[in-house]
């Protein structure tokens, strides 16, 4: 779509130096999903890969587990009032037979942080929700990753964010199998974007559920995250920075194997530990 990066002029001050200059800025853009017609959910994200965001999002709802089961993806025609498309409006359409879960009761449990709805309501909504209980053996037998494998990660998916070295203001995430071959990398200014276009992308390849990958994602593991990751049957998270307290609570409900502050050989594995080779890390160490 082309609406990818933007450009501004800004004041640069460089040692004392005063100049102006075009910058080069990440587009950010609000994307209404609706589903079936009706307004469902808004999101701001970076344009591009909007049906597979659109797509992805209704994963982690609980709509969608395969391909078949949406009937079309569309953007909204006449969505402003004089009848132009902004490309900032998509209709989701299910397939016949499809029948919807209580997406407004589960999204007000289990996505929005500031519902008021205690820890323990949220944990049950995402595993009751859940297509694929990853700690029933999804991926039997179960992913057994190396440390060294995952400290490798990282630097690869810095690798891939094309569009980060233009404007260093995108996050990114990335799947990986098991052995480590990259399958696939999304960026926008929205973490969960990012993670939700990567899932979406997936449904429509009919490759749900990711039993056999790792998702890394660039910043921070909230709770949303892990959520998503759960739902796409993925058994592996890992991320460079943090998680929250909510996202280790559910990954240990779910057996999830998380895994925070992966910086080069370090790293803190909060959940799911079975799934890492800890004798080999030890051995290492």
């Amino acid at each position: 779509m082309g609406r990818v990066t933007e450009r501004r002029k800004v004041i640069r001050i460089r040692d004392g130096a005063i100049s102006t200059r075009p910058d080069t800025l990440v587009a950010e853009e609000p994307l209404e999903i609706r589903l079936n017609g009706k307004p469902l959910a808004i999101t701001m994200r970076t344009p591009g890969d909007d049906f597979a965001l659109a797509a992805g999002f209704l994963v982690s709802e609980g709509v969608f587990g395969r391909a078949d089961e949406v009937q079309n993806i569309v953007y909204c025609a006449g969505a402003t009032v004089d009848g132009s498309n902004t490309y900032n409006v998509v209709d989701v359409r299910t397939a016949p037979g499809v029948v919807l879960p209580d997406i407004t009761l589960e999204r007000n449990v289990y996505t929005t942080s500031s519902c008021g709805l205690c820890g323990k309501a949220s944990l049950d909504a995402v595993r009751t929700t859940a297509r694929w209980a990853i700690d029933d053996g999804t991926d039997a037998p179960p992913v057994r990753l190396e440390p060294a494998l995952l400290a490798g990660l990282p630097d690869r998916l810095r690798e891939a964010q094309r569009v980060f070295d233009r404007t260093g203001g995108l996050h990114a995430a990335a799947l990986f199998t098991e052995d480590g071959e990259m399958l696939d990398v999304r960026e926008d200014v929205g973490r969960h974007n990012a993670v939700d276009k990567l899932v979406g992308r997936a449904l429509q390849r009919g490759d749900l559920p990711l039993s056999r990958t790792i998702l890394l994602v660039s910043g921070r593991a909230s709770f949303e995250l892990a959520q998503k990751a759960v739902m796409a049957g993925i058994p592996v998270l890992a991320a460079v920075s943090a998680p929250s307290s909510l996202a280790v609570d559910l990954a240990a409900e779910t057996g999830l194997t998380l895994v925070g502050f992966l910086r080069g050989p370090s790293m803190n594995v909060y959940a799911g530990e079975h799934r890492i080779a800890l004798r080999a890390a030890a051995a290492q160490g």
